[in-house]
């Protein structure tokens, strides 16, 4: 037995509770069926928590005979409809406009999940600035408690087979969509209740109303276990560890990422990991570690070969390809892989690995929702699960199947042959080096070496603002393309720029937490341009209220909404998207004036190569810095201007990123009004027929993207002067560019980086 047990509550996870059976689901057909299977055994109550669920997913497209709808919003209506004493409680993320297209429009949610009374949704939005809801979780009566990287969303399920050409494999608009794979887990006991009393604090700070239910005080008949699903282990003590940002009151919990740190430093001969992201500089700096020991154990990461579209190929991208120099770099003993899964006759995208998965040594198994980036250490809300075998030769042998099986899906191969090699070569790399076949006819795990142009790698900022440690605030923001003169006292124009951001941010915080905003709302807005509307020149004063409102910070989103609904779709689509346009260029040309001179006055060149740079990449980085939200519209504006961009990229470029959000605003939001006043055929159809137009816009601009990003990211083929200097920026830059990495001569503290966080 071990020493001392890995778990530390109150430190590396929030409380260590029983399980009497604990099963890990692999891929969107093995838990969705499962789930399926014991939603319609809930009793008393079911939660579902998660960053998205769509009403329209199909939980089992193979088929089910269980004599329920298959679409899950109707699935979960008529279960509520036999079940008498059964409630559905279901909390999703409020999420931000960057994932709009991606996601089931926030009306149909509505319409779709409160069609029948014991069924309530509500939208988490409690969270800082930058932060999201993370956890996907289910509970039924407490009893049965589903956690890990599965969402109910479109375009998560598929097979262990991950085959090319699924034809099951097509999300709610019968588009395919490329392999998915994805992991899970099942336990009951105590620990399931554990997640149910979390489930409700998770609701309680959403919507301010505690549970009258208790499903675990109630005696309830049968075993909530799905019965066609065996458990991998019986008997064993699960962690449940926690990510929750400072917000509101409370203090933040970064119980996961002290778990990872110690799993990691308690690693003898192996490290295996599967997660989407791979950008965390804390997590990197322990791996990094690990590997400049003599001794020390194999570490292979599967993760996607590309980043799910444009945007994140080019800023999750680009932090991981940092990241992986640095290790490489490090990897004196030959020690390190990295990995993709493919399949063959995938000729376009790759297997999207979504898990969030360690395994380390055969002792301990951590899986859940959290990411190995830096959001999910600090900054989204997570949670994970964790086994400890302390030494149980019972528990250790499940862990060893576990990840025998993991890697055996992998390789296209049986999971003997896994365990075969690893004890005959007495390594897990090798034993993958052996077990490897030929990616054109075989499914197998392929080496990766991602890779960035240094162009690219100089476009984009540190990880402090793509994959943030701290809510986002606006001055950092700024800082990145408006550097502090060092050399002399600010100019007066500069230090009057700085001010202006501090009253505009001022403005902001007072909308947001005094009574100004209950003057500055919907109903109150719209009844001020209805009188403006009355006014001789209307246009001209709706355009230039509409301007000086977006100047002092009320909220573009609010604005654009109360156009639509006074003006319809028509008006209200071009005052928004004059008015929106008018105001960008207003502050942008009082941040020429105030802060050009300042930046072209900076002392050193790298500053001014960089600002040159985003000057030739002006539209692209214009419409990265509208999509990301990361800082109000007023700041964006005043940076680009007191930055190199010109003018004509960035009002190009403010179109591109912000038309399609106006248009799905103004004429969506306007269309379901009208269509909820007078509820008829035809306007129902001229609501579908909106949609259908804005997915195709959103397509167009996503194919933009796609040629622009390939033209501004791909630079000719490098002279190796210029590929040793790249690489050494890239070392350095993943090193010492984010504030939680440690210096590379000292090992990583976790509570000095807790320090440095805070």
């Amino acid at each position: 037995m071990s020493a001392e047990p890995f778990h530390d509550p109150g430190r590396n996870c929030a409380s260590v509770r029983h399980a009497g059976r604990f099963s890990l689901l692999v891929d969107g057909s093995d838990y969705f069926r499962v789930l399926r299977e014991a939603i319609t055994r809930a009793q008393r109550t079911v939660f579902i928590l998660g960053w998205d669920i769509d009403s329209r997913m199909k939980l089992t497209p193979e088929g089910v005979d269980d004599g329920f709808p298959e679409a899950l919003g109707d699935f979960l209506h008529e279960v509520a409809a036999k079940r008498r004493r059964l409630r559905i409680y279901i909390l999703a993320w409020d999420f931000a406009m960057l994932y709009a297209f991606e996601r089931e429009w926030l009306p149909v949610y509505k319409m779709g999940w409160r069609t029948h009374r014991r069924i309530a949704f509500q939208m988490d939005g409690k969270h800082p600035l930058g932060g999201s809801h993370h956890q996907k979780m289910v509970v039924i009566d407490d009893r049965l408690a589903f956690v890990g990287g599965l969402d109910l969303t479109r375009s998560r399920w598929d097979t262990p087979e991950h085959a090319a050409k699924n034809p099951l494999r097509r999300d709610a608009g019968n588009a395919p969509y490329q392999p998915f794979h994805d992991i899970h887990t099942m336990f009951d006991g105590d620990a399931a209740r554990e997640i149910g009393l979390l489930a409700r604090e998770r609701w309680q700070r959403a919507c301010g109303r505690r549970f009258a239910i208790r499903s675990h005080r109630v005696p309830v008949d049968g075993d909530p276990w799905p019965p066609s699903r065996a458990a991998d282990v019986e008997d064993v003590d699960l962690a449940i560890s926690l990510t929750e940002p400072a917000y509101g009151g409370r203090a933040a919990v970064r119980q996961i990422r002290a778990q990872y740190l110690d799993a990691i430093a308690r690693a003898a001969r192996s490290i295996y990991i599967e997660n989407q992201y791979f950008t965390s500089g804390t997590i990197g700096a322990a791996l990094r570690e690990t590997l400049e020991k003599p001794d020390g154990p194999d570490l292979a990461i599967v993760v996607p070969r590309n980043q799910s579209g444009w945007l994140q190929e080019v800023t999750m991208g680009v932090l991981r390809s940092r990241l992986h120099q640095l290790l490489t770099a490090a990897d004196a003993h030959d020690r390190y892989r990295i990995l993709s899964p493919c399949v063959p006759g995938l000729t376009e995208g790759c297997v999207n690995v979504h898990s969030k998965l360690m395994i380390v040594d055969d002792d301990l198994l951590l899986v859940g929702s959290a990411n190995l980036n830096n959001r999910s250490m600090v900054l989204d809300t997570e949670c994970n699960i964790a086994i400890d075998a302390n030494g149980d030769p019972r528990i250790q042998s499940a862990i060893a199947r576990m990840r025998d099986l993991l890697l055996a899906e992998h390789l296209g191969c049986d999971f003997c042959d896994v365990a075969r090699e690893r004890t005959a070569r007495h390594s897990m790399n090798e034993a993958i080096a052996a077990l490897q076949r030929d990616a054109s006819e075989h499914r197998t795990l392929e080496p990766l070496n991602p890779a960035v142009s240094p162009d690219l790698d100089q476009l984009i900022p540190s990880e402090a603002l793509i994959d943030p440690e701290t809510p986002v605030a606006p001055d950092e923001l700024v800082g990145q393309f408006v550097p502090v003169e060092k050399a002399r006292p600010l100019a007066g124009r500069y230090a009057l720029l700085g001010v202006l951001a501090l009253v505009i941010v001022g403005l902001a915080g007072l909308w947001h937490w005094t009574p100004l905003g209950d003057y500055l709302n919907l109903k109150a807005l719209t009844r001020a341009t209805r009188h403006i509307e009355s006014l001789p020149l209307a246009p001209l004063w709706i355009v230039l209220c509409y301007v000086g409102a977006a100047v002092v910070s009320v909220p573009i989103t609010l604005l654009i909404a109360t156009t639509g609904l006074v003006f319809g779709a028509g008006m209200g689509s071009a005052y928004a998207l004059v008015g929106t346009m008018a105001a960008a260029a207003v502050t942008y040309l009082l941040g020429s004036w105030l802060g050009r001179d300042v930046v072209r006055r900076v002392a050193g060149t790298r500053v001014n190569r960089l600002s040159e740079r985003v000057a030739k990449r002006g539209i692209v980085a214009v419409v990265v810095l509208r999509i990301l939200p990361v800082a109000p519209f007023a700041i964006v504006n005043l940076m680009a201007g007191a930055s190199h961009i010109r003018m004509r990229d960035f009002m190009l470029g403010t179109l591109l990123g912000m038309g399609p959000g106006i248009l799905l605003t103004v004429a969506f939001a306007h269309q379901l009004v009208a269509s909820l006043r007078h509820p008829t055929a035809g306007s129902f159809a001229i609501l579908i027929g909106i949609g259908v137009t804005l997915v195709g816009l959103s397509l167009l601009l996503q194919r933009f993207l796609g040629r622009a990003g390939a033209a501004n990211g791909e630079a000719p083929e490098a002279s190796d002067e210029d590929k040793a200097r790249a690489s050494d920026e890239a070392v350095r830059a993943a090193s010492f560019r984010a504030t939680s990495a440690p210096p590379r001569d000292v090992p990583p503290d976790p509570k000095r980086a807790d320090e440095v966080n805070s």
